[in-house]
């Protein structure tokens, strides 16, 4: 089973022309991204996203900022199955909790067992207590955890909140969240160190050179799971470019049960950032054919992906 999370940035489809058009990985805070003619390289944008997904051709595929379930079937019918690729054939998009309407998505070779979303979450759902300021009341997931049974594996898709306008407060609701997943994997498993799952998404980390201790996900660290990037070299680990600071971070997680890890020694992550604009400098790789300077490009995230083999078979 090969699984695959990528941040597709702002994939929502607009009713312009015959059929809609798909916004183009951008977002509103860069002047490139709204100036004149900005538009003009949206197409090409969500080619180069199709294709990063082409080359990784994985099973199961978890996507963020996805706005619902037509942005995905559009982008699914009408961007990847003319790269040749197989069709997705289970395709979910819920309403999440994000004010701009950025969903957490899911294409799928194999029939999902269990699909739960978990956005109406509050904290004393879970005997959790909510950072100083914020409301009892307020959902405890920015925009959802999406908790996805698979034939061999249970997922917990996520898409946690951004390092910002305030850092210290996005760190205190990050680690609300990094709790709440936890919490729900032990409420699940009797022994959840023994189970198969998988936490997997933009967990919007923003600094991996921290003390654990002060990460916002910590409470998903300290042997509770094991961070499968780890296994890349130090250097290689990265998955994104902050284009205001030039700091590069690796918010996009794969984190696997203790008995996961265990069971696939060997199985490597995969960084894709063939998608980066070529202004990611760190990365000197090949590009997919059409990447430009800042734009066109895939998305401001590369995307992860990783190989179990044997675990599950796709149909």
């Amino acid at each position: 089973m090969k699984i695959a999370t990528f941040n597709v940035q702002n994939l929502r489809l607009r009713p312009a022309g015959p059929g809609g058009a798909l916004d183009g990985a951008r977002d509103g805070d860069l002047a490139p991204d709204t100036a004149a003619g900005a538009e003009g390289e949206d197409l090409a944008d969500r080619r180069l996203t199709a294709a990063v997904l082409h080359g990784i051709d994985a099973d199961v595929v978890a996507l963020q900022e996805v706005y619902d379930r037509a942005t995905l079937d559009f982008f699914h019918d009408r961007f990847l199955l003319p790269t040749g690729m197989a069709p997705y054939p289970h395709r979910i998009c819920l309403p999440g909790n994000d004010n701009m309407g950025r969903n957490l998505a899911l294409l799928s070779r194999i029939a999902p067992r269990r699909i739960e979303s978990h956005t109406r979450l509050v904290p004393s759902d879970l005997d959790l207590t909510p950072p100083p300021g914020v409301p009892a009341d307020r959902p405890i997931f920015c925009r959802d955890c999406l908790e996805v049974e698979l034939p061999a594996l249970w997922l917990y898709l996520c898409h946690f909140k951004a390092p910002y306008p305030d850092r210290d407060r996005a760190t205190a609701a990050r680690n609300l969240e990094a709790t709440a997943v936890r919490t729900l994997i032990e409420r699940r498993f009797a022994d959840p160190a023994a189970a198969r799952w998988l936490v997997l998404g933009d967990l919007n980390e923003p600094d991996p050179r921290a003390p654990e201790a002060a990460l916002g996900i910590a409470p998903l660290l300290g042997g509770f799971s094991v961070d499968l990037l780890e296994r890349r070299p130090k250097g290689q680990r990265w998955s994104y470019r902050d284009p205001l600071g030039g700091n590069y971070s690796r918010p996009d997680a794969l984190l696997a049960s203790p008995a996961l890890a265990a069971a696939f020694p060997g199985a490597m992550p995969r960084v894709v950032r063939e998608g980066l604009g070529e202004e990611v400098a760190a990365y000197p790789g090949p590009r997919l054919h059409g990447v430009g300077r800042h734009r066109p490009h895939a998305s401001d995230h590369a995307a992860l992906a990783i190989a179990f083999d044997g675990l599950g078979t796709a149909g």
